[in-house]
């Protein structure tokens, strides 16, 4: 299914805790993603009812370089008991910057918002 174009908008809350939590990490590029930050915006829904969502940074920004597409933190959301029910992936264009929000579920029913920021990892109410 393509994404779901919209006007612009910036970043809601809930899509910043969760871009800010994983741009905390250190990796090559990082402080460069975190930087943008105040200039992403949100583009496009991935589908109706989707949380994932496709971002553009506003120009002039500082580019990160990375050398694959996929922010290299490791994002996994657990639910309240500790049960693996997904994981957050950013992505970026070419490595320069901020591209796309996802979350990738596997339970049964998609997800009706993104994972919180719960002591410090991810964590998605039951």
């Amino acid at each position: 299914m393509a994404p779901l174009s919209m006007d612009p908008r910036p970043l809601n809350a809930d899509e910043r805790a969760v871009l800010e939590h994983i741009l905390s990490a250190e990796f090559v590029g990082a402080s460069q993603l975190r930087s943008q930050l105040e200039l992403t915006e949100v583009i496009a829904v991935w589908g109706p009812g989707s949380v994932s969502v496709d971002l553009q940074v506003r120009e002039p920004c500082e580019h990160a370089a990375l050398s694959e597409a996929l922010v290299p933190v490791d994002a996994q959301v657990h639910d309240p008991s500790g049960a693996y029910v997904g994981e957050v992936l950013v992505w970026t264009d070419r490595g320069a910057t901020l591209a796309a929000l996802e979350f990738a579920w596997v339970t049964d029913e998609m997800p009706a918002s993104l994972p919180a920021v719960v002591k410090g990892r991810l964590s998605r109410p039951a």
